[in-house]
């Protein structure tokens, strides 16, 4: 995705060029540890990179404070995917109980990636429209929006068309293809599930696409 996106900005007119990563870089893929690595790295062509906090960046965090009821619930909603990319042993990790992965997980997570997590934003508005991981509440000003909203709402907002004062750009609910509507644009294809990693290019009143279906297979 990162080296299509590359290429589809060095085809166009220079300008500045601001990347945002919409969150939920973390869980239920194969190897979050790299995800992360491999963002913390991103730089040139682009003149800044955003990371946003998704619900599973928050729970990531959550978990890594040792404390035993939160790791628990982040290895249930996919985390325990992303525990395996650091644990880098497999055998040793299935035999491990819940207390042991709670001791051992900060130690695990390298404090770069800790850092980078905690530089996350959870709003970035440029022009007319609004990133965010998961969405707004309808008739709430932008200003106004609750943390726990921003990263974790869906129905509230993806039911029926809303004007939220700007278009607002998404990920966290998954559909088959870019979920266009008025108010919104929602750009998660599920890359855990289908390949599919999905990318939206803004530019004045011009918007377009990058996915990576045509990619070969890694």
């Amino acid at each position: 995705m990162l080296a299509k996106i590359e290429a589809d900005n060095a085809g166009r007119g220079q300008a500045k060029t601001t990347l945002i990563l919409l969150g939920d870089l973390v869980d239920r893929g194969p190897d979050s540890a790299s995800v992360i690595e491999r963002a913390i790295r991103i730089g040139a062509p682009f003149d800044k990179v955003t990371l946003l906090i998704g619900n599973h960046e928050e729970c990531f965090l959550s978990a890594l404070s040792g404390d035993l009821r939160r790791v628990r619930y982040f290895i249930r909603i996919g985390g325990d995917a992303t525990i395996r990319s650091y644990w880098c042993d497999d055998a040793a990790y299935a035999a491990a109980d819940f207390e042991e992965v709670a001791e051992r997980l900060p130690h695990l997570v390298p404090q770069s990636h800790i850092d980078f997590l905690g530089r996350g934003e959870d709003m970035v508005q440029i022009g007319d429209y609004v990133f965010v991981h998961a969405g707004v509440r309808p008739g709430i000003p932008l200003d106004r929006q609750q943390l726990s909203d921003l990263r974790w709402i869906r129905d509230e907002f993806i039911d029926g068309e809303h004007d939220h004062g700007a278009t607002v750009v998404y990920g966290h609910t998954i559909s088959d293809g870019v979920d266009e509507a008025r108010g919104r644009i929602g750009i998660d294809t599920g890359a855990y599930l289908t390949g599919r990693l999905t990318a939206v290019g803004l530019e004045g009143s011009e918007r377009w696409f990058l996915d990576t279906a045509d990619a070969e297979p890694q």
